[in-house]
């Protein structure tokens, strides 16, 4: 049986890609970090012989090469968010890791990343799409939901996009909220969900009671980075985002066809219609 290896982060991400995995057949060797991935993943692997989990600390570089090549796989995937702070917390790297920091220009996500990719490279074992298996998910172009963005709301789109494709060019985040052509916020090392509920905390308090020159509505544009590697860090959108944009105020998202990644797409588009927030793919 082919082997695939899963390093996995947070979030449902890794249980997708595992289960797609499974389904055409292959043995799932998985590398948990002890700091990110959900413990179900130990579940999982109970539950299924074909799943081996072995768990690692993020900054084990030479384990995780290890435990892939004592394990026979050559080809791996990422799948699930590893946070970008992370990077500069208390975990403690090991050698190969502090001799790959040491080395890098800045610590960008892509810098970072594609230091691990081609380490991995090096010593036999091949980082693949982490659309692998899941292209399904990706976002289909056009509106997604019932009701389509408001004129308004393609203005900002228009906008919106813009100034997320030149952040994403230096690798800074993927995702803008904007209201009424300005905008409110910017994602950094925040995440998505974290950058939505900043922006509308900031609307809350603006106007004293709710007086503003801007729109009372908030757009959300996410977008792929100009040459976005496949193998890591493709924008992802879940029913965690709608509940997010919901609770702040957000009427609207924009997200790029092709190289989104819709977790669930039918309970997203269910929660946003729901909600009244319109979904265009572009």
């Amino acid at each position: 049986m082919d082997k695939l290896g899963l390093i996995a982060g947070n979030g449902r991400f890794p249980f997708l890609l595992l289960d797609a995995a499974r389904a055409h057949g292959l043995q799932v060797v998985v590398a948990a970090i002890k700091e990110e991935t959900d413990p179900e993943i130990d579940a999982r692997a109970a539950a299924d012989p074909n799943i081996h989990v072995h768990w690692l600390s993020l900054g084990e570089l030479s384990r995780l090469i290890e435990t892939f090549q004592a394990e026979g796989v050559t080809r791996a995937v990422m799948a699930g968010q590893v946070k970008h702070k992370q990077i500069f917390s208390s975990i403690r790297p090991d050698w190969r890791l502090a001799k790959l920091l040491l080395n890098l220009r800045t610590r960008s996500t892509d810098m970072l990343l594609g230091a691990v990719a081609k380490v991995l490279g090096d010593e036999g074992i091949e980082l693949i799409s982490s659309t692998a298996y899941l292209e399904p998910l990706l976002a289909q172009p056009g509106v997604l939901t019932s009701r389509a963005p408001s004129d308004e709301e393609f203005k900002d789109i228009a906008y919106g996009r813009t100034v997320a494709q030149a952040i994403a060019a230096y690798d800074l985040g993927q995702t803008v909220v904007i209201a009424a052509q300005a905008c409110v916020a910017v994602e950094a090392m925040e995440g998505t969900d974290a950058t939505i509920e900043r922006a509308g905390a900031l609307f809350q308090t603006l106007g004293d009671g709710g007086q503003t020159t801007l729109s009372r509505s908030l757009t959300v544009v996410k977008v792929a980075k100009p040459n976005q590697d496949m193998r890591f860090d493709v924008p992802v959108i879940g029913l965690a985002t709608i509940e997010t944009m919901r609770n702040a105020g957000a009427t609207c998202l924009a997200i790029e066809a092709g190289r989104t990644l819709m977790f669930d797409p039918a309970a997203i588009i269910a929660a946003a219609d729901a909600a009244d927030i319109a979904i265009l793919a572009k």
